[in-house]
C-alpha cells in the first residue's frame, strides 16, 4: 500500500500555486497538533484537502501502520471483517488497514465533504470495498452494528473534550479499538485519557502496554489548559520512518530524503488477546558489548535492562530490536 499510496498521491497539486499549497499546510500543521480544538471540519476545500494530503497522508499512513501492526502480532490469527475509521478525512488509516489485513469493508466517516470527495478519488483503483460517508464527529455518532475494527487517527486533539470523549464512547462499541495521535506531551495526554475511558467500558490493553493497569509514566503536562508540569515528567510516544517524496517538499520542504513521524496510540479490544511481556519505550543505546533498553513492563513498571554478550543470543536480540518493539 506503500507504493500504492504515493502514486495515487502523484500530480495531486497539479494547478495548485505552491504558495497557498504552503499556507494551508502551517494552518492544517496547527490544527493536527491539537492547537484549536474546534466543533467544526478543519479541511474546508478542494486546497485544504490537496495540501493536507501530499503533506500528512504518508506520515499517517506509517503511524497508523506502525500502531496496527503492533496490535496484529498480538491476534496473529484475526482479522476484522468490518472496519470504520472515524474523521478518516482523505482515508490513511484506511490504507494502513489495507496494508495489514486482507478482505474487509471499510467506511470512513467524515464531516468535511472535500476530504471525502478527495479520500474516494485516490482509493478509487487501489481501495474498491470502501464507504465514504459524511458524518458529524462527536456527540450523537454512533457505529454499524458488528464493527469488528475502529481506527481514530489525529482527530481526537480537533475536537473539544464533551466530543472527543464521545467519539471514544461510540469507538468502543467495536471489538478492536485503536487510536493514534501526535507523538507530542498534549497528543499522549489524549491517549492516557481514551485509554482510561477504553478499560473503564471493559476492553483490554493490548499494544503498546503489556498490561491495562494505570499507566507507570508520570506525565510531563501538556500546554493547553493544562495543571503545572511535573518535575522528571515524561510522555509515551514511539516513531516511523517516513520517506520523503517530490511531492512533499513541494509542499513544505526539507532537504533530508525521511522525517520520523513521532506518535502516540493505544490499541485495546474485547478479543482473546495477550500483551507482550513488555515494550520499548526508548530507542536503544548500543554500547561496547552491551545494549541498555528501556522498557514498559507488564508487572514491574518501567525498566532500564541491561544485556550484554553474556546474554548471549538475547544479546544478539537485543542488537536488531527498535523502538516500540516487543521484548521478553
Amino acid at each position: 500500500m506503500h507504493e500504492e499510496l504515493r502514486a495515487a498521491l502523484a500530480g495531486l497539486l497539479d494547478g495548485l500555486p505552491p504558495k497557498q499549497a504552503a499556507q494551508a499546510v502551517d494552518r492544517l500543521i496547527a490544527n493536527y497538533r491539537g492547537r484549536t480544538p474546534t466543533d467544526a471540519p478543519v479541511l474546508r476545500d478542494r486546497a485544504d484537502v490537496a495540501a493536507y494530503a501530499a503533506y500528512r497522508m504518508p506520515a499517517t499512513f506509517e503511524a497508523v501502520r506502525a500502531a496496527l501492526t503492533a496490535f496484529a502480532a498480538r491476534v496473529p490469527d484475526w482479522s476484522p471483517a468490518t472496519h470504520v475509521d472515524i474523521g478518516g478525512g482523505t482515508g490513511a488509516a484506511t490504507w494502513a488497514t489495507a496494508a495489514t489485513w486482507d478482505g474487509h469493508h471499510s467506511t470512513v466517516l467524515d464531516w468535511a465533504q472535500p476530504a471525502l470527495d478527495l479520500g474516494r478519488e485516490l482509493a478509487a483503483t487501489n481501495l474498491p470495498d470502501v464507504t465514504w460517508q459524511r458524518q458529524t464527529i462527536g456527540e450523537g455518532l454512533t457505529l454499524p452494528a458488528d464493527t469488528d475494527l475502529v481506527t481514530v487517527s489525529y482527530v481526537l486533539g480537533e475536537l473539544r473534550p464533551e466530543d472527543r470523549r464521545a467519539v471514544v464512547a461510540a469507538a468502543t462499541a467495536a471489538r478492536t479499538v485503536v487510536l493514534i495521535e501526535p507523538g507530542t506531551p498534549d497528543g499522549y495526554l489524549r491517549i492516557r485519557e481514551a485509554r482510561t475511558q477504553l478499560t473503564e467500558a471493559g476492553l483490554r490493553i493490548v499494544a503498546p502496554c503489556p498490561h491495562s493497569d494505570t499507566c507507570p509514566i508520570v506525565p510531563l503536562v501538556g500546554r493547553v489548559g493544562a495543571p503545572p508540569a511535573v518535575a522528571g515528567g515524561d510522555w509515551c510516544h514511539f516513531s516511523a520512518r517516513v520517506n520523503r517524496s517530490s511531492l512533499h517538499r513541494q509542499v513544505k520542504g526539507g532537504s533530508l530524503p525521511y522525517e520520523d513521524e513521532k506518535f502516540s496510540y493505544v490499541a485495546a479490544t474485547t478479543l482473546d488477546a495477550t500483551p507482550a511481556p513488555a515494550r520499548i519505550i526508548r530507542k536503544p543505546q548500543l554500547r561496547k558489548g552491551q545494549v541498555l533498553l528501556d522498557l514498559c513492563t507488564s508487572h514491574e513498571g518501567l525498566q532500564r535492562t541491561t544485556v550484554t554478550k553474556r546474554h548471549g543470543t538475547q544479546y544478539r536480540e537485543a542488537r536488531d530490536v527498535s523502538w516500540g518493539d516487543d521484548w521478553s
